[in-house]
């Protein structure tokens, strides 16, 4: 007998325009054949999945209504550490749940926080982020929305993490105009260089490598048929500049490349072996199925 069991969640998001444009996380809404949106006062509406971009985790719904109310946007990239900070949400099935703490920090990578399958600087808080919440708005202490509220950290306690909405908007953008969004890559797995990490390698006899740099980004893997492969990338090389600038960590060299634009020729300036050299690789899209699965490389 076929398996007939239909799967539910719940989650939370915020409307942005009179029109019924709604800000959700991307895991939200997930394989999700219909949307139910529940106001405060108890309306609810079916809302249609316009995108969802699983490599910064932001969605956008729709539901077609008119003069609902909106939520006011802040500027995240003006926060600073130790600001009001209330996050907004639908924790465990308790709707309408509010908690208040501070910004603890910003800029946190995706790496750091331990979902290394996004491309998010995240904003970390301590106001109480459980399941459920994610999608919900972060507020300043101006009641402006600032984040959406999208992570925690299993096992820890005190943490939580934000999407910034400069980040979410950006992407909501291109979601609404095409249903999709387009992230630069270049095919490598990379590993940010210091002395320490160096010994490691040239001591480890089942590395395949020597390294003679005690800085810049060293490139662990090359996918084969990547923008990078096609370059003529190879694992081993220290990475030390892109474009001119100088990048010294691999979240430095993650933020360049997402900069760029898929299709543009990002310069490298590199060592092989020690000896100084030059490689132009053009940008591709980044595989979106790799943020599904939880596969990220730049």
């Amino acid at each position: 007998m076929p398996d007939t069991r239909v799967q539910q969640g719940m989650g939370s998001g915020f409307i942005i325009n009179q029109n019924g444009t709604i800000l959700t996380n991307a895991h939200v809404v997930d394989g999700a054949e219909k949307v139910t949106v529940t106001l405060k006062d108890g309306r609810t509406f079916e809302g249609k999945v316009m995108g969802r971009d699983p490599v910064t985790d932001v969605a956008v719904v729709k539901v077609d209504a008119q003069n609902l109310p909106v939520v006011k946007v802040g500027n995240s990239k003006a926060l600073q550490p130790g600001e009001m900070a209330i996050a907004i949400g639908n924790p465990l099935g308790l709707d309408n749940t509010v908690t208040e703490g501070i910004i603890s920090a910003t800029g946190r990578s995706s790496g750091q926080v331990g979902i290394p399958d996004k491309r998010v600087n995240f904003i970390q808080t301590d106001a109480a982020i459980n399941p459920g919440n994610s999608g919900g708005p972060l507020l300043n202490q101006r009641g402006e929305v600032v984040g959406i509220n999208t992570a925690i950290i299993q096992g820890a306690q005190g943490l939580g993490f934000a999407i910034p909405i400069d980040t979410a908007q950006g992407i909501s953008d291109q979601l609404i105009a095409s249903g999709k969004v387009e992230h630069p890559f270049l095919g490598i797995q990379m590993a940010t260089l210091t002395p320490e990490v160096k010994q490691q390698i040239n001591s480890n006899p089942n590395s395949g490598m020597n390294v003679y740099d005690d800085q810049g980004v060293l490139v662990i893997k090359v996918v084969p048929g990547s923008p990078a492969d096609k370059a003529g990338l190879r694992a081993g090389d220290v990475i030390g500049q892109i474009d001119g600038q100088a990048v010294k960590d691999a979240d430095a060299l993650q933020q360049a490349v997402e900069s760029s634009q898929v299709g543009t020729n990002l310069q490298l300036e590199l060592k092989r072996n020690g000896q100084p050299m030059n490689l132009a690789v053009k940008a591709g899209a980044y595989p979106t199925a790799q943020a599904d699965t939880g596969n990220q490389m730049p």
